[in-house]
């Protein structure tokens, strides 16, 4: 028999029973009608050894990786003293003198206290490491993993290898006084400009960035200050955020500037 019911109006309405969609729970998640067709869970998916492993490449799944790779970053690099990042090209020969002189950073640095963090690879970043190690600093690789195979490179004493560039990038500016940028591709803009935006909006404080190389970082540097302030898309206090130079000591005095600095200030 069918149900009587009330329209709005107050009139009567005949109509059949209210058949509801299939549902499941999967944990806190309610799936209804086609998005149960199918599913098993987890538990089955876990103890099932035989089953297809595509779930473990989920994004539920990848949630738990991305944590993993923070909680080793963190309780890996906590204990690091005061330190200095620097970025520069994977592509850098060991034969020629950017090479040499991203030794000499390294080991200027090491001997004023800071360990040294790279990305861990080759060229430059190979170079910042060799220089810290052999001057009896810390030395600090932070690898990625990439398409083409890069590696930890040998004089790195703490390595630690990330899947995802934005755990790698906390870890930088987390563990970091200040960053020291030379020659380099696409991924030293990259941390180039988010270092810049995370200072630029008080994400992180105390915090230079140097541009070490005027002839190569010149032009960059007349371009933001022609095009991007003259524009009017960033202010002129805005322009000191970036320190260019060509000497390493001069680099040193701005890295310990800021240190003290960031000292006084905690």
């Amino acid at each position: 028999m069918s149900k009587v019911t009330s329209t709005p109006d107050g009139a009567a309405d005949q109509s059949s029973p209210v058949v509801h969609p299939p549902e499941k729970m999967r944990g806190p998640v309610l799936l209804r009608g086609t998005q149960t067709a199918g599913t098993s869970t987890t538990d089955q998916r876990l103890l099932d050894s035989r089953g297809p492993t595509d779930w473990v490449h989920t994004d539920p799944w990848r949630v738990l990786r991305i944590q993993a790779e923070f909680v080793e970053g963190f309780g890996a690099l906590a204990g690091l003293p005061r330190a200095v990042t620097v970025f520069g090209s994977a592509r850098t020969r060991r034969d020629t003198e950017q090479y040499r002189l991203a030794t000499r950073i390294g080991a200027a640095l090491a001997r004023e206290g800071f360990a040294v963090i790279t990305g861990g690879g080759p060229g430059t970043m190979e170079a910042a490491n060799r220089g810290a190690k052999e001057a009896g600093g810390m030395s600090v690789g932070l690898g990625i993993e990439l398409p083409f195979e890069q590696g930890i490179n040998q004089y790195v004493d703490l390595g630690i290898n990330f899947r995802y560039f934005f755990a790698r990038k906390t870890m930088f500016v987390k563990y970091s006084q200040a960053f020291v940028c030379l020659p380099g591709g696409f991924g030293t803009l990259d941390e180039l400009f988010e270092a810049l935006t995370l200072v630029q909006t008080k994400k992180v404080t105390k915090f230079p960035v140097v541009l070490f190389g005027s002839e190569y970082w010149g032009g960059l540097v007349d371009w933001i200050r022609d095009s991007v302030a003259g524009a009017g898309n960033i202010s002129e206090p805005d322009l000191s955020l970036l320190h260019l130079t060509d000497d390493v000591d001069d680099m040193v005095r701005v890295v310990h500037d800021a240190y003290a600095a960031w000292e006084a200030a905690h």
